[in-house]
């Protein structure tokens, strides 16, 4: 977009962002809110039942409930800003957040499987896998394509 005024040359410029200017299709709105929902869900276990985190057999002191609160502080900035994004309709913000939470539910699944938590495995793949199609949705690439990461389309 140009605009001249009084003489003086202003010039701007405004990359786009794909379906900007559209309304945000259900599948990203319905990935987010539940995404929201879970990670609430896992930092409310996180403070309140820290043993629901680990093996039966594992001791629960005062080290674990700090990274226990480390986990729930993590998830609630993660759910927040999943659905003010949401709400505010903010495309770009919320590709990021879908984004991030994709790759944080895939380095967990990497921990969980380096430390033998089989059972949880499928669950934190799944919801990581969901997050990566609703990012496509939103940004018209596959994130595996440099323009899902940019705000250009």
């Amino acid at each position: 977009m140009s605009e001249f005024e009084s003489g003086t040359e202003r010039v701007e410029a405004r990359l786009r962002f794909h379906g900007e200017n559209h309304a945000i299709r259900w599948f990203p709105k319905a990935t987010s809110i539940l995404g929201a929902i879970l990670l609430t869900a896992g930092a409310c276990i996180a403070l309140l039942r820290p043993v629901m985190l680990a093996s039966p057999h594992d001791e629960i002191n005062g080290a674990v409930h700090i990274y226990a609160g480390y986990l729930a502080s993590r998830n609630f900035s993660l759910a927040i800003a999943l659905l003010v994004a949401l709400f505010m309709g903010a495309r770009r913000a919320l590709n990021s957040f879908l984004l991030l939470v994709a790759m944080v539910q895939l380095l967990d699944a990497v921990m969980d499987c380096v430390e033998g938590r089989w059972p949880i495995v499928p669950g934190v793949s799944l919801l990581a896998v969901l997050f990566l199609p609703a990012s496509a949705s939103l940004s018209g690439y596959p994130f595996w394509k440099i323009r899902a990461w940019k705000d250009a389309a």
